[in-house]
């Protein structure tokens, strides 16, 4: 199972692939310039981990607290993606991600805490 992380409501955009035998990730600038190529963004991450969307089995994402532009983007960019490829869409909140560790957003997913295709994005002022 691979399962995609999208985290945009800090200081980067972080991209990150978690499957069973291995993970990849990339960060960017969290800017206007890459909200408006952000799926640009996505896919050239994919290719570079050598995988497609029809390998991503799960998506989540941070839905806050955060930035406004980077929540909003990212969450826009996942939901696309999961209704174009009838995916399962899961958020998580920062404060659930303890020191960059986001293996503890799939110990809660494999808890049964994460609730799918419920996002509520929560912005910083």
């Amino acid at each position: 199972m691979n399962n995609l992380i999208i985290d945009a409501a800090n200081e980067k955009i972080l991209f990150l692939i978690i499957s069973k035998n291995k993970s990849y990730t990339n960060d960017y600038t969290n800017s206007r310039e890459n909200f408006d190529k952000l799926v640009i963004l996505l896919y050239d991450f994919l290719q570079e981990s050598n995988m497609t969307i029809q390998d991503i089995n799960n998506v989540f994402i941070n839905q806050g607290p955060g930035k406004f532009s980077g929540i909003r983007a990212s969450i826009a960019v996942a939901k696309g993606i999961c209704i174009g490829n009838n995916l399962d869409l899961y958020g998580f909140n920062t404060n659930q991600v303890k020191d960059s560790n986001y293996s503890s957003i799939m110990r809660l997913f494999e808890r049964g805490i994460l609730i799918k295709n419920l996002i509520k994005p929560y912005y910083l002022s």
